[in-house]
C-alpha cells in the first residue's frame, strides 16, 4: 500500500494477522472477516473493494522480515484509541469462527492487548461477550 494507513485498514490487517499467524486462512475466518466488514457500524464508510487489496497488503508485511512486529506497529499507531478494544473484538471474532482458537491466535491476541495498552478485564469481558456469541450446543 504506498497510500497511509486509515482505521479501516487497520482492522483489516487486525482481523487478517489473526487468520494467518496459524498458517492456515481458513474459510470460516475468511466468511467472517467479509461479514465483520459488511455487518459493522465502523465499516459503514467502507469501500468493501478495498478488502482485497489491504488483505493482500498487510500478508505482503507479513512476510518480511519482522513483519508480525511490524503489522502491530501499523495497527497501534493508526488506530484512534476508542478503536483500540473494537480491534481485539474482531480479532476474536475471526479467531473464534472455525469454533477453535489455537495456541499461536492465544498468543497473537496477547501481543495485540499488549500492543494496543488493553487492561486484563477490559480483553476478559471482551473475550466472554465473544465466547458467549460464538457457542454452539
Amino acid at each position: 500500500m504506498t497510500q497511509p494507513l486509515d482505521h479501516h485498514d487497520a482492522l483489516i490487517y487486525t482481523m487478517v494477522t489473526i487468520s494467518a499467524v496459524d498458517r492456515a486462512m481458513t474459510d470460516a475466518e475468511l466468511a467472517r472477516i467479509g461479514e465483520i466488514v459488511s455487518n459493522l457500524p465502523v465499516f459503514d464508510l467502507y469501500d468493501a473493494d478495498k478488502l482485497v487489496p489491504a488483505s493482500r497488503a498487510c500478508g505482503e508485511i507479513l512476510s518480511g522480515d519482522s513483519g508480525l512486529q511490524l503489522v502491530l506497529e501499523l495497527i497501534r499507531d493508526t488506530l484512534p484509541t476508542k478503536l483500540r478494544e473494537t480491534a481485539y473484538a474482531v480479532a476474536l471474532e475471526v479467531a473464534a469462527a472455525d469454533l477453535f482458537v489455537r495456541p499461536e491466535e492465544t498468543r497473537f491476541l496477547e501481543m495485540l492487548a499488549d500492543t494496543l495498552d488493553l487492561d486484563k478485564l477490559t480483553t476478559a469481558a471482551i473475550e466472554r461477550g465473544i465466547r458467549s456469541r460464538n457457542t454452539v450446543i
